[in-house]
């Protein structure tokens, strides 16, 4: 595998583009990635076509088309191809979201005052703030669920990071 230096914005557009093709499995128009990422249409033709000279983008011509993302351009922004991705329920302002969880960190987890989780979605992160409190859970095979509030969220890496107040997994009786 061969490392792509991608600036922000070519990450974000990236980003942006595989979250959409994941989603829908179907190709994604620049007008479609613009309003998401709130850039204008043309620079976003213009970062594609840099992308797709780097072997990171196909361009699908016609008027279903538009841009579908190479299996470099997953390996380029750290992500796996999931064809069956299984979703993770998340609630913020007391709305549930059914979005795939790529990725979940902790960090400090020895520390409960310290404690922070990074998580990583397969979708945008433009509706999470800092500040907002969040449940994520329960996850598909250990049932983990973890509650707190954003302190940060990348949108170019559509990642989120949650100061920790509660992290709950199910409990086992002990064998007798």
């Amino acid at each position: 595998m061969v490392s792509i230096d991608l600036n922000n914005s070519q990450r974000t557009m990236l980003t942006t583009l595989v979250n959409r093709y994941q989603q829908t499995g179907e190709a994604v128009t620049g007008e479609t990635i613009a309003e998401e990422i709130d850039r204008n249409p043309g620079t976003v033709r213009n970062q594609m076509q840099s992308l797709t000279s780097l072997g990171l983008v196909e361009g699908i011509p016609g008027p279903t088309g538009g841009y579908k993302p190479t299996s470099e351009a997953f390996d380029a922004i750290d992500r796996q191809q999931i064809d069956e991705a299984e979703s993770v329920v998340v609630a913020h302002d007391y709305d549930r979201v059914d979005v795939t969880v790529e990725e979940i960190n902790f960090t400090n987890v020895h520390d409960p005052e310290k404690c922070r989780a990074r998580f990583h979605l397969q979708s945008s992160v433009q509706d999470f703030s800092e500040g907002q409190a969040v449940i994520l859970g329960p996850t598909p095979i250990s049932k983990l669920v973890v509650a707190g509030t954003v302190v940060a969220v990348d949108e170019s890496n559509s990642e989120i990071l949650l100061e920790v107040a509660k992290i709950e997994g199910p409990v086992e009786e002990p064998e007798k």
